[in-house]
């Protein structure tokens, strides 16, 4: 079957023919592609197209698909066991080898997602101080828990409405939502709900809508609110924890959370998650303490043994420095063209995290900053790149993934491929 056929048959039995609402196409103004294999830098489709890849599974593939040192480390566990539901030495070995990497986290339980990861620190936060309100910012994407599932309202400072249909209303009321960057609009809220707040959740470096760099003075004053107020910090480095150095962003601004979940890179293309925090905090942890939280899945083998032979991979190779090093350059070589083009176009870059988006006078740091047209504009470059060979996420608002195994030379071809339809795109507005 080739994908129009695969994707009409898929209608047919999944809700909008997808298991993840991105992977629909909506709004790209084609139809969704479906791809049989990935290998390195690039994904094919069941058409038998080659594409180069910066989606990368949405972040877990740093080292590209199916890095062929992790494949034989899975290969190896895939032969003995595959799940067990049970204690197993493998999750030991890589819990122990990241309480040992990252000195702010005294333990670390595995889960199967990020989402689950967010959902039971959020419980494992109300838990701690005794608080049911959560503070998070909008613009910042935490899976898609209840109370995260959450938009700015009107009203009172910081008061929420429901993102998505079928969430309770009593719980968006302990949602309160702050807008990234504005100092004053962080502080107003503390001043009304300071002793309700639990805990404030936020991406250090948020990049699930868009890559919407911080200055580190808002982060670390909001870090300072929340401790005067005494509700604990959450970092949600799902996408930036362990991609960025091993002790994530928390390393680099130089900031203790008190719990800190991890997701993609942790288990090196399969699907793992973690939360993590000292002592004391996770002994409220069942079966030691009184927060419940189970899965069947958790810890799976198969992850365990990906997600250390990955990590030990970085750190052999120090691969996250080399990756940010290359994306830097990659940035830079697509903004001097567009500059020298006169496209309307700019490449935003962090670490090894990039994000294509209009050109605008000042930095984009909030959903507020969004140009009009914005989507409509990236839906024709992203079909132009997909004629020339090259994949990302379909949608405007995602970010890129720079991997080990995008070389020099496919970073120079991604180069002209975006380049070329930057300027088909342009030409057609």
């Amino acid at each position: 079957m080739n994908s129009v056929e695969l994707f009409e048959k898929s209608f047919a039995v999944t809700p909008g023919g997808v298991h993840s609402p991105v992977r629909s196409f909506k709004n790209m103004g084609c139809d969704p592609v479906f791809f049989s294999e990935g290998s390195g830098a690039h994904v094919t489709s069941v058409d038998g197209k080659k594409y180069i890849d910066f989606c990368q599974s949405f972040g877990p593939n740093i080292l590209g698909h199916r890095d062929p040192d992790v494949q034989e480390e899975v290969l190896k566990v895939f032969n003995k066991v595959w799940t067990l539901g049970a204690l197993d030495p493998y999750s030991v070995e890589l819990t122990s080898w990241l309480v040992d990497k990252i000195p702010f986290i005294d333990k670390l339980r595995f889960v199967c997602s990020g989402t689950e990861a967010v959902m039971t620190a959020l419980r494992l936060a109300r838990a701690h101080t005794g608080r049911e309100k959560v503070l998070k910012f909008e613009g910042c994407y935490h899976g898609h828990v209840d109370n995260m599932l959450v938009k700015s309202g009107s009203g009172l400072a910081g008061m929420s409405e429901s993102s998505s249909l079928g969430v309770e209303s009593k719980i968006v009321s302990n949602t309160l939502i702050a807008t990234l960057g504005d100092l004053n609009h962080v502080e107003d809220i503390f001043k009304e709900h300071g002793s309700e707040i639990s805990c404030v959740i936020m991406e250090p470096i948020p990049a699930n809508y868009g890559l919407l760099i911080q200055k580190e003075e808002f982060t670390k004053t909001v870090y300072d609110l929340a401790k005067k107020h005494g509700a604990l910090v959450i970092f949600d480095e799902v996408i930036s924890g362990l991609r960025v150095g091993f002790e994530g962003m928390a390393g680099r601004l130089n900031l203790i959370p008190d719990i800190v979940t991890y997701g993609k890179v942790i288990g090196g293309g399969f699907p793992v998650g973690a939360y993590a925090a000292r002592k004391e905090i996770m002994a409220h942890m069942a079966p030691e303490g009184g927060v419940y939280q189970a899965g069947t899945l958790a810890a799976n083998p198969i992850g365990m043994v990906a997600g250390l032979a990955t990590l030990k991979k970085l750190e052999k190779h120090n691969i996250q420095a080399v990756l940010e090093q290359r994306t830097a350059e990659f940035a830079k070589n697509i903004n001097n063209k567009i500059n020298e083009l006169g496209l309307n176009w700019q490449m935003i870059q962090y670490s090894s995290l990039f994000w294509l988006a209009p050109k605008t006078d000042k930095p984009i740091t909030s959903p507020k900053d969004f140009p009009a047209g914005m989507a409509d504009n990236f839906a024709k470059y992203f079909r132009s790149c997909l004629k020339r060979g090259m994949y990302q996420a379909p949608n405007a608002y995602e970010v890129g993934f720079m991997s080990w195994a995008h070389t020099d030379e496919v970073c120079a071809e991604a180069e002209n491929i975006i380049i070329d339809s930057l300027k088909e795109a342009s030409a057609n507005h």
